[in-house]
């Protein structure tokens, strides 16, 4: 083992003999050498890069100029987005949501895709009604509530007003006898939601909420108009809904496979849970890994051995659709161009790792720098050794391939 297998454990919080060990693993899949060592090269030619860029020194740095540096690019590129979007008054778009959606779309289209049908959804509440909705609103049935509040915003709003209980009987039953049949093509929905709906979320939210959210298997990604009042909240809006619109065709295409297949609605309630194994990996597997376990728990044993995250992937997606807006007309050059080779940048400056990665970056700010998030970065960088070594359209193959059964074989 050497600096760069330390390196490398450092940044992912693991220990060099896991680098080590699968460095060897995948030199004898694929045949390639000195990929490690090129991860790093890669590494510090960007940071050296980008530190130039804000005027400070790779040699003398400090970690809190760093951070702050990069906080200061990421405040000036939110200002810039605002204005770009026209300033987007979230309370006025829910009829006509405006230059948000247009240069979003305009970024990122999705195809049609394959979701449940709407009359297969209020089937679904017919049997388990949503009482919470239905007592606030005074309505008898889910069929009335849907048709006086609109499919999309109905569906969006069970994610914060229905209890963990209701919603835990209502996706483990409900979902447990969908077929194929009762999913159709249809386009992906971008939902600006109406602002009485922020009456029923302060109703029944204990905690702030995050105004950005999907529902894969009915193809809407909603937006609850909070007010604008935060540095950050505009570009992490922005960058959350070009996130969707590539997260929710990936696992459209993975329903509209496992249509084809028995156990349709096993494999449905196993994607939509973003089940992630929890037995040891075998000597050659490596796990595939479906959502930020760190958020719930950083110390996560399955964070600390290799893995491939496709969450990471799609927020590269997003990444690659915000350099196009730098081409659109009114944009400023390359204002946005350089973040999407900076996912799984970072480096130590007086011991401290310091995240290079945009999400990571305006998460932060948003949160006024009371957490410093790190893990989108790190995610990306477990994610950039896999690719380096079998090239990323064979690693999203793979893992389209074997994400029911959470494990790549190398």
């Amino acid at each position: 083992m050497d600096l760069v297998h330390e390196k490398l454990a450092k940044t992912l919080c693991t220990q060099p003999s896991v680098i080590l060990g699968l460095e060897q693993k995948l030199e004898k899949a694929t045949g390639k050498k000195g990929i490690m060592e090129k991860i790093i090269e890669e590494n510090e030619v960007l940071v050296k890069k980008t530190l130039e860029e804000l005027g400070l020194d790779r040699a003398t740095a400090k970690a809190g100029d760093v951070y702050q540096s990069l906080i200061t690019r990421i405040e000036h590129l939110d200002s810039y987005l605002y204005d770009f979007l026209n300033k987007p008054d979230l309370s006025q778009m829910s009829g006509v949501c405006g230059k948000l959606c247009e240069v979003a779309f305009s970024l990122n289209k999705p195809k049609s895709g394959f979701f449940i049908k709407k009359e297969k959804a209020i089937e679904m509440l017919e049997k388990f009604p949503p009482q919470n909705l239905l007592n606030h609103f005074g309505y008898k049935t889910a069929g009335e509530l849907i048709e006086k509040e609109g499919f999309s915003s109905v569906v969006s709003a069970l994610r914060f007003t229905q209890d963990s209980k209701w919603m835990h009987e209502f996706f483990n039953k409900a979902y447990s006898d969908l077929a194929p049949s009762d999913f159709e093509e249809r386009e992906v929905e971008l939902k600006i939601l109406e602002t009485k709906w922020l009456d029923v979320a302060e109703k029944f939210l204990e905690k702030k909420y995050h105004n950005v959210s999907h529902l894969k298997e009915f193809g809407v990604i909603f937006v609850i108009p909070l007010e604008i009042d935060t540095k950050g909240e505009t570009l992490r809006m922005f960058t959350l809904i070009l996130h969707y619109l590539n997260e929710v065709p990936f696992y459209s295409k993975l329903f509209k496979k496992f249509s084809q297949q028995e156990n349709f609605s096993l494999k449905l309630q196993s994607l939509l849970r973003g089940d992630v194994p929890e037995g040891p990996a075998q000597d050659n597997a490596v796990r595939i890994v479906q959502r930020y376990l760190a958020k719930d728990d950083k110390n996560d044993f399955r964070l600390l051995e290799p893995h491939i995250n496709p969450e990471a992937e799609h927020w590269y997606g997003a990444e690659g659709d915000l350099v196009k807006l730098s081409s659109l007309p009114r944009a400023n050059g390359n204002a946005f161009g350089y973040w999407q080779e900076l996912d799984f940048v970072g480096d130590f400056f007086e011991n401290e790792l310091v995240s290079f990665d945009l999400i990571d970056l305006v998460m932060s700010l948003v949160k006024k720098g009371e957490i410093k998030y790190l893990y989108h970065q790190q995610e990306a960088l477990w994610n950039k050794i896999f690719i380096e070594y079998l090239g990323r359209e064979k690693l999203n193959q793979l893992v389209e391939e074997n994400i029911i059964g959470g494990f790549i074989n190398l």
